[in-house]
């Protein structure tokens, strides 16, 4: 056999040491503990971005424990009364104030022919102007609906809801120009004289 001469490997150390490119053995549970990051990592990652987004959108509520906002105080009841229905406009002081061209819009959303015919009839008797009588982009309303787009209208939108039997009141900009618009539902297709 071959004769070579001797070198650092052929003498064995007490204690093996790290030598060349040679590396020791990984620790056991090393492989656990990188996923254990990753996971704790990507919860922290999901849980800030829901709840960045429920501080940027009313449509996504997240709420992380020490970090909820303070309930907002229920409004203090300030028992302000309703506005007494104004039924008259002739006696009625209140209405002095009315604009110019002061109309109500009636809008039939039963779906019943002459419907909306009838309910003009009803106000145009106590003297209340009514402009345009149509069709409401709905046919099956089933409450009666008289909107004002001012809140010192509504004693005159009760008034309203008084002179025809139905109906609840309700402040909305959605109809510009109509400071009075009374969607007629299916309830005053059931009273309907």
């Amino acid at each position: 056999m071959a004769e070579f001469d001797p070198d650092r490997f052929d003498d064995i150390a007490d204690e093996p040491g790290r030598v060349g490119a040679h590396r020791a053995p990984r620790p056991r549970g090393r492989g656990f503990v990188m996923v254990a990051w990753a996971a704790l990592a990507s919860g922290a990652l999901v849980v800030g971005g829901l709840y960045g987004l429920s501080l940027i959108s009313d449509s996504v509520s997240f709420e992380i424990p020490g970090f909820v906002a303070e309930p907002e105080p229920e409004p203090e009841n300030t028992d302000e009364p309703e506005p007494e229905p104004t039924v008259d406009p002739i006696t009625d002081p209140a209405l002095a104030d009315l604009p110019e061209g002061f109309t109500i819009t009636i809008l039939n959303g039963a779906g019943v022919d002459g419907l909306g015919e009838t309910a003009r009839d009803l106000l145009t008797a106590p003297g209340w102007p009514v402009g345009t009588v149509t069709a409401a982009g709905q046919d099956d309303l089933a409450q009666t609906v008289v909107f004002y787009s001012t809140p010192d209208l509504e004693g005159v939108a009760r008034g309203m809801a008084a002179l025809l039997g139905v109906g609840v009141v309700e402040i909305s900009d959605a109809f510009p120009g109509a400071p009075i618009t009374i969607a007629l539902g299916l309830d005053f297709a059931e009273i309907a004289p």
